[in-house]
């Protein structure tokens, strides 16, 4: 065949669904720093730190650390930081007065034996300018204190590391070499600009994905079956009605089906995660993403150049195969092995998002919801699915298990890739801002039934639905991203925004003009028969 059928691109598109629902809406970021007082006290907020390190003066890897939650306030801007010795105290554990000489230097102890704070008031009645205490495992922990300690007469900085950073320093200075650090607490900007362009990526990839539907997607399936069948050219409009006939239109009963069997894989994801449970992940997701991608090029280029997909070649098992959907089936291929080998890369999140983009477009152009009764027991259970899971499930796993899963928690390092994201740009930790597949696919269904439904009615830009609801998705995204920032960069669940600002928007408005009950009940094919019928 020359190109795949819109019956097995629709099977295709049900089986992707069910996993792209649990990519919804998480953006992880560290809480933004609040007024911290000016004197030594036990309530400061943890700050993550930065500590820079120098060897015989060469410089070495930026280690990251954490502030407790008493001692000196670090800079925020690593000039305003002081370039001091590192000693390690003898005993190591900085339990009791030391015999090194700390005076000026920053004092390096191991974790445990006494508290932090008995730590700290040793190091500083040492002469120590500052205290770097090395983790006993592989991660940070909180410094914190009794309610009863004396931590207000702790005066000096006190900072911890991870187990292996401590290793590296201690190795160099058993060598005999001199090291020496420096402390500084950058803040993570309230807002960064990789938000703007992540909200523009998912509001174009809605209404590209509308409008690809009903006018790209209609002239490809004349030039596909006059690619096909050029001698047939009289039964154009007989092969029209079928491809309509091969869009998946979700009913009620699949809508409901659909939520329940995505919390179940959710639940699957979150108890089994591992590293070969999201390479599956992965390999699925190259799949779907090949198969969106050669959609859409080969669409593009059908477009500009109609006789491009006319040369034809007879291949073994595939038989009669477009020259051209073979070439671009190639570069697919190429494109999603390279992405998924390098995908730990600092340029990966390029070709996941192609990938992604190119796949939702595909999805939608298959996937249509009939009425708005539909869309409303659709995007009313998905609600209901991503507050549960963001915000619900903590109490009864402990946690919330939607942003454990994006995470990729006990996934050996590996995250799933159902998901667009950008790196922070502006922010001195890095990090990604993320939005998940389902919080453009949910919406993205109910817009482009709106835009159907305006081009079948024959409705313009002001007495239509198609714009005003593209208006509320990307009011109810900006939303989501102000209650992100709001919550201190605690994951929100996005639809929490996007469905009263759509589906709300939709209902409000069919409402005012008296055109609710034919939204609720309405159906393509009548509406087409009625348009016809007028028309002749």
């Amino acid at each position: 065949m020359a190109f795949p059928s819109r019956r097995s691109r629709s099977l295709h598109t049900i089986f992707f669904c069910i996993f792209f629902l649990i990519g919804l809406s998480f953006a992880e970021e560290a809480s933004h720093d609040g007024d911290s007082p000016k004197f030594p006290a036990c309530d400061h907020p943890y700050n993550l730190v930065k500590v820079k390190n120098w060897v015989n003066g060469a410089g070495g890897e930026t280690l990251t650390g954490i502030t407790a939650r008493f001692g000196a306030l670090l800079p925020k801007e690593e000039r305003n930081g002081v370039r001091l010795t590192a000693v390690f105290s003898n005993p190591l554990n900085s339990c009791s007065p030391s015999s090194s000489k700390l005076s000026g230097s920053v004092a390096m102890a191991v974790r445990g034996d006494c508290d932090f704070t008995t730590k700290a008031k040793v190091a500083q009645s040492g002469g120590a300018a500052a205290l770097l205490v090395i983790n006993n495992k592989e991660e940070l922990a909180e410094m914190g204190c009794e309610k009863d300690s004396s931590a207000q007469d702790v005066s000096i900085p006190v900072v911890l590391i991870p187990k292996s950073g401590g290793e590296s320093l201690n190795r160099s200075i058993v060598d005999g070499q001199k090291v020496e650090l420096l402390f500084y607490a950058p803040v993570r900007p309230p807002m960064d600009l990789s938000v703007i362009f992540l909200w523009m990526m998912a509001v174009g990839t809605v209404v590209c994905a509308s409008l690809w539907s009903e006018i790209a997607a209609s002239k490809e399936a004349e030039e596909r079956y006059n690619e096909l069948s050029p001698k047939e050219t009289s039964n154009v409009s007989a092969f029209k009605d079928n491809a309509e006939k091969d869009f998946l239109d979700i009913d009620v009963k699949s809508a409901v089906v659909f939520v329940i069997t995505a919390s179940a894989f959710l639940l699957l994801l979150y108890f089994f995660m591992s590293s070969w449970f999201v390479w599956l992940l992965i390999v699925l997701f190259c799949i779907g993403g090949i198969e969106g991608m050669h959609n859409c090029i080969t669409t593009v280029i059908l477009r500009i150049c109609k006789n491009c997909g006319r040369k034809k070649l007879n291949l073994p098992l595939l038989g009669e195969t477009s020259l051209l959907s073979l070439i671009v089936l190639f570069c697919c291929v190429a494109f999603a092995i390279f992405w998924a080998t390098n995908r730990q890369a600092s340029y990966s999140w390029a070709g996941q998002d192609i990938l992604g983009i190119c796949l939702m477009i595909t999805v939608l152009q298959v996937a249509r919801l009939p009425n708005i009764k539909v869309a409303t027991v659709l995007l009313c259970c998905a609600f209901v699915y991503d507050i549960f899971w963001v915000f619900l499930s903590p109490i009864i796993f402990h946690q919330s298990v939607m942003i454990a899963v994006a995470r990729g928690d006990n996934s050996g390092g590996e995250t799933i890739p159902m998901l667009l994201r950008i790196p922070r740009f502006a922010d001195p930790w890095g990090g990604y801002d993320m939005i998940g597949f389902g919080d453009i696919l949910f919406p993205g269904l109910l817009v482009s039934f709106t835009f159907r439904y305006d081009k079948t009615n024959k409705k313009g830009i002001a007495n239509g639905y198609f714009i005003w609801l593209t208006v509320g998705y990307g009011v109810g995204l900006f939303l989501t991203y102000l209650g992100l920032y709001l919550m201190n960069g605690h994951g929100q669940p996005a639809l929490l925004y996007l469905v009263p600002c759509t589906l709300g928007t939709c209902v409000l408005l069919a409402l005012v003009r008296g055109e609710l009950k034919n939204l609720w009940n309405y159906s393509s094919e009548e509406a087409s028969s009625r348009v016809s019928s007028g028309d002749a």
